[in-house]
C-alpha cells in the first residue's frame, strides 16, 4: 500500500511517502527551531501558525521527491496525539480533507508507537522487545509484542529526560534546544567532577524522575557563583548527561531482564544522545543484548515513522472514522481501541 503520512505534534512539520510500511520514497521535515529559540522552547500558538504555512507546499514536494501524485496515494496516516493540541489539528484536518476529496482510508497513529516502531524502516527487529520511548515529553518503558500491542512498564512521574536536558541547558546559558549542545558539551568535560543523584535508580519500579536531577543541577550552579567559566559548564554538562544517562540505562536493563526479553530498541529524540548510544552499545556487548537505534532522522520527529503502524493497520482493514480528532494526552496502550473496520 503506498501511504502519505502526516506529523504535526510539535514544532515540526513533516511529510513521507512510503510504500508497504517499508519502503521510503520520500521523508521531508521543516523545522520551526529559529521560529521558538529566542523563547527558550516551544510557543504553541506559534507552532500551530507555521505549520499552517508549512503543510500544503510540504505535502507537494513530499510528492514530488518520492515521484507520484497525490491520485496514486492509497491511505493516509497522520499523528493524532499526543501533543500540542493546535499542532495536531492542523495535521488531522488537513488528513481528514485529503482522505475524504481522495476516498482513500485514514488512520489516526499514536506519536509514541510510531517511535517505537520507527526501527522497522530499517532493520527487522523481531517481536517481543523492550522499547525506551525517550524525547522531550517522553520517557516510557514498553514491552512491545507486536503492532497495537504494548504494555507500559514504567515511565517518568515528572519531567521527561528530554525536558530535563533542555532545561539544563538554558540554566547554563546554553542556546535551545538544549540536548544537542548538551551532548556536544559533555565531550569536551570531566564527569567525575560532580556527583549528581540518580533518581528513583534503587526503587522497585521502572519508574523515572528526572526534576530532582534537574534541581541538584541548579543547586551545583547557584553555588559556583555567578561567573562559570567554559571548562565548568562543560564538566556540569557531562556529570548532568552520566546521571541521566545512568539512571535510563539501568532502569531500561532491569526491566529487559524482568520480562526476558533479549532484545531492546531505544527510541525518541533523545535516542539520538551519543552518550546514551554509546552506554547501551557498551552494555548489549556484555550482557548478550542486542540494542538497536534508528539513525537520528528517524529518531526526531518524522511522518515516515507513522507508515510501519500505519500500513499494518489498513492492511488489517483497520481505519479511523471520519469524525477522528486530535488528543493532546493518550495513553499508548489505548492506541488500538479507536479503530472501525
Amino acid at each position: 500500500m503506498l501511504l502519505l503520512t502526516i506529523e504535526s505534534s510539535c514544532d515540526e512539520t513533516a511529510v513521507a511517502v512510503v510504500r508497504d510500511g517499508r519502503d521510503l520514497l520520500s521523508n521531508l521535515i521543516i523545522s520551526q527551531i529559529d521560529t521558538h529559540a529566542r523563547f527558550g522552547g516551544v510557543v504553541p500558538e506559534l507552532a500551530s501558525r507555521q505549520h499552517l504555512q508549512a503543510i500544503c507546499p510540504l505535502v507537494d514536494a513530499a510528492l514530488e521527491d518520492a515521484g507520484m501524485t497525490l491520485s496514486q496515494i492509497e491511505g493516509i496516516a497522520v499523528t493524532r496525539g499526543p501533543g500540542l493540541i493546535g499542532a495536531l489539528l492542523v495535521g488531522v484536518a488537513y488528513a481528514k480533507a485529503l482522505a475524504f476529496t481522495l476516498q482513500i482510508p485514514l488512520v489516526g497513529v499514536h506519536h509514541i508507537e510510531g517511535h517505537i516502531l520507527a526501527i522497522q524502516l530499517e532493520q527487522k527487529v523481531e517481536y517481543p522487545f523492550l522499547s525506551l520511548a525517550v524525547s522531550g515529553g517522553h520517557s516510557h518503558l514498553f514491552r512491545v509484542d507486536g503492532i497495537g500491542h504494548y504494555t507500559l512498564l514504567g515511565r517518568t512521574i515528572d519531567d521527561a529526560a528530554g525536558e530535563a536536558f533542555d532545561k539544563v541547558a538554558k540554566m547554563l546559558g546554553l542556546p535551545y534546544p538544549g540536548g544537542p549542545v548538551i551532548d556536544r558539551l559533555a565531550q569536551q568535560g570531566d564527569a567525575s567532577t560532580v556527583r549528581f543523584p540518580r533518581p528513583m535508580l534503587k526503587k522497585p519500579n521502572f519508574n523515572f524522575s528526572f526534576s530532582g536531577l534537574k534541581t541538584s543541577v541548579l543547586n551545583h550552579i547557584e553555588s559556583l557563583g555567578e561567573t562559570i567559566d567554559e571548562q565548568k559548564i562543560a564538566n556540569i554538562a557531562a556529570s548532568f548527561q552520566e546521571a541521566a544517562v545512568d539512571v535510563l540505562l539501568q532502569k531500561t536493563l532491569r526491566a529487559a531482564r524482568q520480562e526476558g526479553l533479549s532484545r531492546i530498541v531505544v527510541a525518541g529524540g533523545v535516542a539520538c544522545n551519543s552518550g546514551l548510544r554509546h552506554a547501551f552499545q557498551s552494555v548489549s556487548l556484555k550482557e548478550s543484548i542486542d540494542v538497536y537505534f534508528p539513525s537520528p532522522l528517524l529518531c526526531s520527529d518524522n511522518a515516515a515513522m507513522l507508515a510501519v503502524a500505519g500500513d499494518a493497520y489498513l492492511e488489517k482493514g483497520l481505519r479511523s472514522a471520519t469524525d477522528l480528532n486530535a488528543i493532546s494526552n493518550w495513553p499508548l496502550t489505548e492506541a488500538a481501541e479507536y479503530f472501525i473496520e
